[in-house]
C-alpha cells in the first residue's frame, strides 16, 4: 500500500501510564538526538501546512538546545530509487519508495542539517540502527540515551526506540515532536514505548530537563 494522505489531528503531549514511571532524566553528557525521516517525501503526506509547521518548530527548538549543549544530533534519510534487492520486503508494504528525482529526499525546510553539528545516516529499514553504524557512533561518543523526534511515530520511531532499548540505550520519545498517520496511531506508539521500552515526554518537559541540567 502507499503512504496515506494524513489529515490534521491533535498531537498528544504524553501518555497515561499503567506502570510506575521510569526515573530516567535526559542528561546532556549522555544524550544524543535523532531526527527521524523528516524528508519532504514523508512530510508531504500531511494535508495541513499548520501541522507540519508546528512539528518542525518543536523539533527545531529541541535541535537548537541540543546544539547549544553539545549534544550530538543525527538525522536519518532514505535514498531514492532503491532496487528491490536493497528495499526488500518494504516493497510489499509501501511500494517502490521515494524517487531519486525531485526534492523528496531532502530534509524539510527549517530542519536542514548544519555542517559541523549534525550527522546524516542512510536509512534502509524501519529502525535507524538497521544497516547503519548508529550504535557504534553512540558508543564511540559515550552516549547511552537517545532522544527521538520525527515521523512516523508508530513505524520507524517506535522500532528505533525498541532497538535502542535492546542495546541498553535509554530511548526518550518526544510525544509532540512526532508525526503519524492519525491520532490513534500516534497514541498507540506512545503507549507501546512507554510500557515496553522507553520514556515518553513532551517537548516542553524535555527542554525543561535540558535547561535544568545545563
Amino acid at each position: 500500500m502507499a503512504i496515506p494522505l494524513i489529515q490534521d489531528y491533535p498531537v498528544p503531549t504524553g501518555v497515561t501510564l499503567h506502570r510506575p514511571p521510569l526515573p530516567w532524566q535526559v542528561a546532556p553528557e549522555r544524550a544524543a538526538l535523532l531526527i527521524h525521516d523528516m524528508q519532504n517525501y514523508f512530510v508531504a503526506r500531511y494535508e495541513s501546512d499548520a501541522f507540519v509547521r508546528g512539528l518542525v518548530e518543536r523539533i527545531d527548538a529541541i535541535r537548537q538546545r541540543c546544539h547549544a549543549l553539545g549534544i550530538p544530533t543525527f538525522y536519518t534519510a532514505q535514498p531514492g530509487d532503491q532496487p528491490r534487492s536493497a528495499r526488500g520486503l518494504l516493497v510489499d508494504f509501501w511500494g517502490p519508495g521515494m524517487p531519486q528525482a525531485g526534492d523528496g529526499r531532502a530534509i524539510v525546510p527549517g530542519l536542514e542539517p548544519r555542517l559541523g553539528h549534525d550527522q546524516l545516516l542512510v536509512k534502509h529499514r524501519y529502525s535507524a540502527f538497521e544497516r547503519s553504524d548508529l550504535l557504534e557512533r553512540l558508543r564511540a561518543l559515550g552516549r547511552d540515551q537517545l532522544v527521538i523526534c520525527g515521523v512516523y511515530a508508530h513505524i520507524g520511531c517506535l522500532v528505533t526506540a525498541t532497538d535502542a532499548f535492546m542495546a541498553d540505550i535509554e530511548p526518550f520519545l518526544v510525544a509532540d515532536a512526532l508525526g503519524d498517520f492519525s491520532q490513534a496511531h500516534h497514541e498507540m506508539a506512545l503507549h507501546h514505548v512507554a510500557h515496553c521500552s522507553g520514556k515518553v515526554l513532551s517537548s516542553a518537559e524535555l527542554l525543561q530537563q535540558l535547561g535544568d541540567a545545563a
